[in-house]
């Protein structure tokens, strides 16, 4: 086996087992994410150093962008360490913040220490990270019966900084599309709204689909403000609530949110979700939660 191919296996081996401790890597499409993140870093390291290839920093930072995307810890760190140190492209410690900060957050030791050399990570995500305009359709396959409820985030979800993707994976986990759905806890509509967060977010008419649609997108958005984009923070708000979060510095012990959590990611796989930085303050909690995971 190359050089190149061990360091990927090894790479690969390692991200597993984070996001097992997570709770995360049994999910099988989790895995085959992760394999796509390492073959991008692999590929990218190619270009990096020039191994078999003509060197081309850009397009190694490009690739290892992609990886980082889909939550490759070592694809993080590596661009990090680019921009940290020049490495052929313009030192920027901003962008080399956010890279060193997604792969702390995952409990990689080295880049937390990395973290605090450069600086805090900045408000905006560096631009190769954004949802990518180009993407032909990114609301998962639906039934024909749900299509109209597809339509309606598709419409809406721009309107509030949110992935439709992410968005119909809170749908299909709240309610499985049915917009009368009503929960024990008095959680209704297509978003299961309980009636607190719907008068927080001004929803009068919760079996609406396009008013519950829309309290539910408002309250994603200041989810990812909150919790800085990070989508199992969210996730396991959206569903024990960001009291709860903030309680227990991280996803609750509770099966319930655990088993939630994983379906969103099923459907939901990039780690990291854009967010605007003016919705809300930042939960106080963040720099223990980041502090815990590298434990």
């Amino acid at each position: 086996m190359s050089r190149q191919r061990r360091f990927a296996a090894t790479a690969l081996a390692r991200m597993l087992a984070i996001l097992a401790l997570a709770g995360l890597g049994a999910q099988p499409g989790l895995a085959a994410e992760a394999e796509k993140a390492a073959a991008l870093r692999a590929e990218a390291a190619l270009y990096e150093h020039g191994d078999g290839v003509a060197r081309d920093p850009e397009m190694a930072a490009r690739l290892y962008c992609e990886a980082a995307r889909l939550g490759d810890v070592v694809a993080q760190y590596n661009l990090g360490w680019m921009y940290a140190n020049g490495r052929d492209l313009a030192r920027d410690d901003a962008t080399a913040a956010w890279f060193f900060g997604m792969a702390a957050r995952q409990g990689d030791a080295l880049a937390a220490r990395m973290l605090r050399q450069v600086g805090e990570p900045p408000d905006k995500p560096p631009e190769c990270l954004a949802v990518k305009a180009e993407e032909p359709d990114p609301i998962p396959e639906v039934a024909p019966e749900h299509r109209q409820i597809a339509d309606l985030v598709r419409r809406l979800s721009p309107e509030y900084g949110v992935h439709p993707r992410l968005a119909m994976a809170i749908i299909r986990a709240e309610s499985n599309f049915d917009a009368l759905a009503i929960s024990p806890k008095n959680a209704q509509g297509l978003m299961q709204l309980i009636p607190e967060t719907a008068q927080r977010f001004n929803v009068r008419r919760p079996f609406d689909p396009e008013q519950n649609i829309r309290g539910g997108l408002s309250y994603l958005r200041w989810l990812l403000a909150y919790f800085k984009g990070d989508v199992t923070l969210v996730a396991a708000a959206y569903n024990a609530g960001e009291r709860t979060v903030d309680r227990f510095r991280g996803i609750p012990p509770y099966p319930e949110t655990r088993g939630y959590v994983r379906r969103i990611r099923e459907i939901y796989k990039q780690g990291e979700h854009p967010f605007d930085p003016a919705v809300t303050q930042p939960s106080p909690e963040l720099p223990r939660i980041t502090a815990r995971r590298l434990l």
